[in-house]
């Protein structure tokens, strides 16, 4: 007879690739089902966008034929379960993603949404908020302009704002409290409790994924961010040409400062090239070439990816369907892979951070 040590003892060969430990040790081995000759088991994955779904699977069944038997029919169950930030006071949020720019123009928000939307298509609970108070640019780019969050006095006073859902992830932006057409005269102690009311005044529910789209530069909502919650890791956003390259220098230089440390989940370069609807195979680096993967090497931490300069993102965006929401679109897979990059990068950071506390 088979047992369930037996499968126990062939999995432990199976190493996960990032986090370099076998599946028995990282308990991601869960309801083994033995029946004669066949056999089913759950892998908990780290998230439900891990790009090496494929890989662990096809691990796993070597395992089994070479360690018990050729002749057993086995069935895996590829499941996930998103960890989540050690000391994170939001209970229900796991992990709190900013994406960032040292300077405006390079594409930041539209990153942030795709990123946010490739997510959520991956089977991740999601949350975007639209951290930019001086330009928020959310509302447009969902089609929400003039949409207004639903709010509920509590019998304590306090209000309780409900986000607007929409393409399967919650939203909110200081845009849907403010006149578009108006200016946001405000001073940083004002910035910062709105940017605070917009985590904790909100019903977000149970989120694997927060995004945040911050404002360019490094500024009190940067500041009031990382001091207010443990955040999961920076996503930097960048164009190839030298002058945006200077100033992404200066924002990953504020995340790795002492007293904010927070991890560098990677680089996305946008505007990377420029490829006319009428040449599809032509490439034309207008402002320059590899500027993100230089930047990314500079500082050891890893490319996400590059995003070209195509009409077609930018239309979708101002027509509130972002690209990623277009299944034939070649751009739609690209924020796809980035989304599954950004996931596994903070999967290994939380790892990380639960063994330097176990340790310590």
């Amino acid at each position: 007879m088979i047992t369930k040590e037996q499968i126990l003892s062939a999995l432990s060969n199976v190493e996960e690739p990032d986090l370099k430990k076998d599946l028995v040790t990282l308990n991601m081995i869960e309801d083994i089902v033995i029946n004669d000759k066949k056999v089913s088991f759950s892998v908990i994955l780290t998230t439900p966008a891990c790009p090496l779904k494929a890989l662990i699977e096809n691990a796993c069944r070597n395992a089994i034929g070479h360690f018990v038997s050729k002749e057993l029919h086995v069935t895996i169950n590829m499941t996930s379960r998103v960890t989540k930030q050690r000391n994170q006071p939001l209970a229900n949020i796991k992990n709190i993603i900013v994406v960032a720019s040292g300077k405006g123009g390079v594409g930041k928000s539209t990153v942030a949404v795709n990123l946010a939307l490739a997510l959520a298509k991956t089977g991740a609970q999601v949350g975007l908020i639209d951290a930019d108070i001086y330009g928020p640019s959310i509302p447009i780019m969902f089609g929400l302009e003039g949409s207004r969050p639903q709010a509920v006095q509590l019998p304590d006073g306090r209000t309780r704002i409900y986000p607007i859902e929409k393409y399967g992830i919650k939203l909110l932006s200081i845009g849907f409290f403010t006149d578009p057409n108006q200016p946001v005269p405000w001073r940083g102690p004002m910035v910062s409790t709105a940017v605070k009311q917009l985590f904790n005044d909100a019903d977000w529910g149970e989120l694997d994924y927060m995004i945040v789209d911050l404002p360019p530069g490094t500024g009190d909502i940067h500041i009031t961010l990382t001091q207010a919650y443990p955040l999961a890791g920076a996503v930097i956003v960048t164009t190839p040409q030298n002058v945006a390259l200077s100033d992404a220098k200066k924002g990953i230089g504020m995340f790795m400062m002492n007293a904010i440390n927070v991890p560098l989940l990677g680089v996305i370069e946008n505007m990377a090239y420029f490829t006319p609807a009428e040449l599809p195979e032509n490439k034309y680096y207008i402002f320059g070439k590899d500027g993100g993967k230089r930047l990314a090497d500079q500082y050891d931490a890893p490319f996400l990816g590059e995003i070209p300069l195509i009409q077609g993102i930018s239309d979708a965006g101002d027509a509130g369907i972002p690209v990623v929401m277009d299944d034939t679109s070649p751009m739609a897979a690209a924020f796809l892979e980035i989304a599954k990059k950004v996931a596994q990068q903070v999967a290994i950071s939380n790892a990380v951070e639960r063994q330097t506390a176990a340790v310590n």
